[in-house]
């Protein structure tokens, strides 16, 4: 199985129809990899947190720091499972001027979660609602928003507000 088969397949796991009124929350662990830099070009760093989050990795982050010698630097930080620690850790080898990695491993709990689609006057839009004892957030997916704002010629704002409302108004009583 592929990568993407694979995040495909616990996507649908993660996402499966709920089979009771109580949600679990997950525990996983996952890898850290941090590094910094500093001279490289926007460019050059926007292009590698592409490679990396093509190649598996959760999240990708940089923050301006200031470096020995009081240099700016970027420290860039990676998100990643386990299992994609070393394809991370290569992408920042090559595509950086980094000469060293650190890294962690660390826990994270994650909400149960659903992905449905919401009719709004906009047109239809994905959420994301996510559940734990009793508490509930709904996130309008940015791409559907995205798409929706610029077809429809209005702010991204309007367009996540109708959706996250349209979200909200899709949960049941029961659900609350």
């Amino acid at each position: 199985m592929g990568w993407q088969e694979k995040k495909n397949y616990e996507m649908k796991k993660i996402l499966a129809p709920r089979e009771s009124s109580s949600f679990h929350e997950s525990i996983e662990t996952i890898a850290i990899l941090e590094t910094q830099v500093d001279d490289m070009t926007a460019q050059a760093i926007a292009f590698t947190m592409e490679e990396l989050l093509k190649n598996g990795a959760l999240d990708v982050y940089t923050q301006a720091i200031g470096m020995k010698k009081s240099r700016n630097g970027i420290l860039i930080t990676v998100i990643c499972p386990c299992d994609r620690k070393t394809i991370c850790e290569k992408i920042l080898v090559q595509e950086t001027s980094t000469l060293g990695i650190r890294y962690r491993l660390q826990e994270r709990k994650i909400l149960y979660r659903e992905i449905h689609e919401v009719e709004t006057e906009y047109g239809m839009a994905r959420v994301k609602i996510a559940w734990r004892e009793g508490f509930w957030t709904v996130q309008p997916e940015y791409e559907d928003c995205a798409k929706l704002a610029r077809s429809q010629n209005v702010s991204l704002m309007r367009v996540q507000e109708s959706v996250k409302l349209a979200g909200e108004a899709f949960l049941k009583p029961k659900d609350l």
